[in-house]
């Protein structure tokens, strides 16, 4: 895995290398401004994003501590009101009156007493009524205080008061339902109200009827009906039977796609104690709301405000999308500057660059116009100085290389006196077959046409048929010598008969065969031909006496780095011990290198006891039609 991640790294850093330096610069404006802008600002925005919904939160935590005052203290007044109601001592005495009472006494209940509980309604406006159910069917009802307990018996919550005992029992309706079938037959009028309700006994334990308070809950609930609220939030109460009660002049659910039922299926479902408060946040076809919530225990209720969070955090994308935008902006500046500056300050960087490109094309005949100081002047100072010595050097390489090429040609072609020899072995032929000696003739033929081969020194290059065919003559001339002794194997393949050479450039490394090779029994010499792709192998092999590792490196050491010429060759070799010091085989290594390039050369491989191996490396090329 570290090897992965370090090629990985090493790609980068590489990348990197080859951008120009106003790229580079801009990437640096990117990590070093633009990405810890931009984080830091995700992280503090972040921050004021949990710091700007805390403070919303308490904000309506204090809004809902504010209606739960007001809740309270409209509570304490219907107590009031009730205890009042209850405390008029011939109200009791006429509920618990056996027989119908005279009209003088009816009027003197209806003056007083009845009088000073309807003042306690009209002293207090936020009451709606106050009446009290009679369960004495002797007593007469006197409206708009005294109604027979007859008329709500059958209303849901007469069982519950009843079996409060005397306690407190609050309960709200969405409408009112006439008393008096007179008005409006029976008819409800919706107005949404919270009623008190507490059972009346006198003397102790005698049911004597149960008193009514009603206040509306606009009244009730001050700041949840008020009609001037917020346009991002909305206060709603919810009873136990999931009756949602809310200002419905308020646009805030429909504007937000908010639904009652939405609304109570969240607050279900973090199942909240009756003790309890706390806030929650919700989404709605992915707007966000808080939710803040407290329970009013005695009316075993729920009170919610429901704000939108999107105006939260629109106005903190707002302002960090306005601190990237200038971010980018302020990088957008810096590349333009950056631009304009490398085409003004860098201009001579940009000139020695050129240069630098031309030397490496090959072109070293010009000058650089960069005078002045500073690092750039100083570069080009330096780097003039060093086109002046290449250029000495490369005239000195190529005088050298032309005097060291003209001495070995003349040495090779002033080797014999091709002439004179050749005209007197052509005598020498001619008084053989007279005298009727044919193997004479036979060697004298093969001599001759060795040296007509030399003789014929119009190129240097030759086909490699020609080659094989003056190694053959070689070889016959030598036989006489050792007996007939060796013996020469060709494997080549017809389609690199033609394949370009070298002239005289096999000879010398058959002759190394036949020189260090020959022992007490025959020798085989076979020379093979192979195409490797672009590339012609030629292998001279013979199954001589061969060569110890040691002697195969120093010989691959002494071809490989004559006059510092370095092949591509790895490998070992070495001189056969005792005889010869290879120069042959250098002379040949060096003129293929000079001639096709450093990449081709001989290599030399050997076993002591049992064979030597010389591989010649050349180009394919087709003497007489160029490349293959």
């Amino acid at each position: 895995m570290s090897i992965y991640w370090k090629r990985k790294k090493d790609r980068v850093v590489y990348g990197i290398e080859q951008l120009t330096l106003q790229q580079r610069l801009v990437i640096s404006y990117i990590l070093i401004i633009l990405l810890p802008s931009i984080l830091i600002s995700m992280y503090i925005f972040r921050g004021l994003t949990g710091n700007t919904i805390q403070e919303l939160q308490k904000n309506n935590e204090y809004a809902l501590e504010i209606e739960q005052v007001s809740i309270h203290n409209n509570m304490e007044t219907m107590k009031r009101a009730a205890e009042r109601a209850r405390i008029e001592p011939h109200v009791y005495d006429y509920l618990d009156q056996p027989n119908e009472l005279s009209v003088e006494d009816l009027i003197d209940l209806d003056r007083i007493n009845l009088y000073n509980i309807v003042r306690i309604q009209y002293n207090n406006p936020s009451i709606e009524l106050i009446r009290i159910f009679m369960s004495n069917p002797a007593t007469n009802e006197m409206y708009p205080v005294l109604y027979h307990e007859s008329r709500i018996q059958k209303d849901p919550w007469h069982k519950t008061v009843m079996e409060a005992d005397q306690q407190d029992v609050w309960v709200f309706s969405r409408s009112t339902r006439e008393i008096l079938q007179s008005r409006l037959k029976g008819e409800e009028v919706i107005s949404p109200r919270i009623s008190l309700y507490r059972e009346m006994q006198y003397p102790k334990g005698s049911h004597v009827g149960i008193s009514e308070v009603d206040m509306l809950l606009t009244n009730f609930f001050p700041n949840t009906f008020n009609a001037l609220q917020d346009d991002h939030s909305q206060l709603v109460i919810f009873d136990r039977k999931g009756s949602i009660y809310r200002n419905s002049a308020n646009s805030f659910f429909d504007r937000s796609g908010l639904t009652d039922a939405m609304v109570m299926q969240q607050l279900a479902s973090i199942e909240p104690t009756k003790i309890s408060k706390g806030s929650f946040e919700f989404k709605v076809a992915g707007a966000p709301f808080l939710g803040v919530y407290s329970y009013i225990e005695p009316l075993d209720i729920y009170m919610l405000k429901v704000s939108s969070l999107l105006p939260v955090y629109e106005g903190i994308n707002k302002t960090r999308n306005q601190i990237i935008l200038a971010n980018f902006i302020l990088i957008a500046i810096l590349t333009l500057s950056t631009y304009y500056l490398n085409s003004f300050i860098l201009k001579k960087l940009h000139v020695l660059t050129d240069s630098m490109k031309k030397v490496r094309q090959g072109d070293f005949g010009f000058d650089i116009n960069i005078r002045g100081g500073g690092e750039v002047g100083d570069l080009a100072h330096h780097f003039r100085k060093m086109l002046r010595k290449i250029n000495e050097l490369i005239a000195d390489a190529v005088n050298k290389q032309a005097a060291a090429k003209g001495a070995e040609l003349a040495t090779l072609k002033n080797q014999i006196d091709s002439h004179f020899l050749y005209n007197t072995l052509e005598n020498i032929k001619m008084m053989a077959e007279i005298n009727d000696q044919r193997d004479i003739s036979d060697a004298l033929t093969s001599l001759g046409s060795m040296m007509r081969y030399n003789m014929r020194w119009t190129s240097e290059y030759v086909r490699l048929k020609d080659e094989l065919s003056h190694i053959s003559n070689y070889i016959n001339i030598a036989n006489i010598r050792f007996d007939n002794k060796m013996k020469l194997i060709t494997d080549i393949p017809a389609d690199a008969m033609n394949q370009e050479l070298l002239k005289m450039s096999l000879q010398p490394v058959v002759e190394n065969s036949v020189k260090h090779g020959l022992r007490d029994r025959d020798l085989n010499i076979v020379i093979r031909a192979e195409l490797d792709s672009d590339l012609m192998l030629i292998s001279v092999t013979d199954d001589g006496a061969g060569m110890s590792s040691e002697q195969v490196y120093e010989l691959n050491s002494r071809i490989t780095r004559r006059e510092g010429v370095s092949g591509d060759w790895s490998g070992q070799g070495g001189s056969h011990p005792g005889q010869g010091s290879g120069i042959g085989l250098v002379n040949v290594h060096s003129r293929i290198q000079l001639f096709f390039g450093k990449e081709y050369g001989l290599h030399v491989e050997s076993e002591l006891g049992s064979y030597t191996r010389i591989t010649i490396r050349i180009p394919h090329l087709i003497l007489s039609g160029g490349l293959s």
